[in-house]
């Protein structure tokens, strides 16, 4: 007897569908899937926002993101089961955003995880029974706006040590162990040297496979010690603005996981969704699909290539060095943007002596602990 769980990507009701979803519409924006969805025996996917009515942000850096509290009904409609919470966005409006999540969740039956009141709660795993099976799911995030504490609500963070002890006493007590990640780089179609080291220690640590998202793009997926990774999805339903509308934001895959007596097999969907001239998931046919699977084994085999995989993060580690040395250094978004467009040289605003002190306190373990918690502080007051 065999059991298939299907893996979406992110899940953010807004833009044009949210308009759909305000007027009563809980299904057409998906497209075929909700024939496919019917195949399997769960079905998961990462809510990439609090549902809430709570109309005040936090302060953080990018989007605060949030969708209505009818955005669950498309969910329980279709046939979802388990909505994954941890992400970078779950905390963008406040504890209450995150409260309202799982209290609407729950209303609507779909079961949560990765999320909750502490961060003691937040860790919990998910146990689902299926065909005389136990399912564990575990589900974290990167620590980006979005973490839960002993005393607040909010998402469960990477912390290895921490998911290595979740994953231990997990895994004794279900027969397969799912963790479900949320990181990476964004729009960066590979896992970054210390994501692939990552979800490979969760592999080490007892998880069955290890599906991520987050990066708004698909990447590859390898095989790791006889156990699957897949490093990204892409995004499941997000449309956004204008100049999102196209490319690899509209591009993303689920994936059907069926587990036997055999071992674990994977069948992977690519699918368009948001874009300009329709906001609908529709599954990829012909040329296209042709072309994804020629794009995601070109990755996957970047993946397993060591030589190839440093090459491809130092080439990218190099387009990024005026972005982010402008970040840092640059209060001024005019003079950041001169910066970045190479109209100004950089090298009349920093020494190397402040490069190498701003280096060793984000490499330093304690130094980057104390430096964090003075901005917290910080910002507080």
């Amino acid at each position: 007897m065999s059991v298939k769980i299907l893996i979406t990507g992110d899940y953010c009701p807004i833009g044009r569908n949210q308009k759909k979803i305000e007027d009563g519409d809980y299904t057409s924006f998906f497209g075929t899937f909700v024939e496919d969805i019917k195949k399997v025996d769960y079905a998961v996917t990462n809510l990439e926002c609090p549902v809430t009515n709570n109309n005040a942000p936090i302060l953080k850096p990018g989007p605060n993101i949030k969708g209505p509290l009818d955005a669950i009904k498309p969910l329980k409609k279709v046939g979802f089961n388990l909505a994954t919470l941890a992400n970078n966005h779950i905390l963008d409006y406040g504890e209450k955003g995150v409260e309202d999540t799982i209290e609407t969740c729950f209303k609507e039956k779909i079961d949560v995880v990765g999320a909750g009141s502490s961060i003691s709660e937040a860790r919990n795993f998910f146990v689902k029974k299926i065909k005389g099976k136990s399912f564990g799911f575990i589900n974290l995030a990167e620590n980006e706006y979005c973490a839960a504490t002993e005393k607040s609500y909010g998402a469960n963070i990477v912390n290895p040590i921490a998911n290595y002890y979740d994953i231990v006493k997990a895994k004794k007590e279900v027969d397969y162990l799912l963790v479900i990640a949320h990181g990476g780089r964004e729009h960066y179609q590979l896992p970054s040297p210390e994501v692939r080291e990552r979800y490979r220690f969760y592999i080490d640590s007892g998880a069955d496979v290890v599906v991520a998202h987050h990066t708004h793009c698909y990447s590859g997926y390898e095989t790791y010690n006889n156990k699957n990774i897949f490093y990204s999805l892409g995004n499941f339903i997000f449309d956004y603005k204008p100049k999102y509308q196209k490319g690899s934001w509209t591009e993303g895959m689920y994936v059907v996981l069926t587990f036997s007596e055999s071992g674990i097999d994977f069948e992977l969907t690519p699918f368009f969704q948001g874009r300009v001239d329709n906001p609908s998931l529709q599954i990829m046919q012909g040329e296209d699909k042709k072309l994804f699977n020629t794009k995601i084994k070109a990755l996957s085999q970047i993946i397993i290539n060591d030589k190839i995989f440093f090459e491809s993060w130092d080439n990218y580690i190099q387009s990024q060095i005026r972005s982010y040395n402008g970040i840092l250094f640059l209060r001024n978004k005019y003079l950041r943007a001169a910066m970045i467009r190479k109209l100004v040289p950089f090298y009349n605003f920093v020494s190397k002596k402040r490069k190498a002190l701003l280096l060793n306190i984000f490499r330093c373990e304690t130094h980057k602990e104390i430096m964090i918690e003075v901005l917290k502080k910080e910002i507080k007051e």
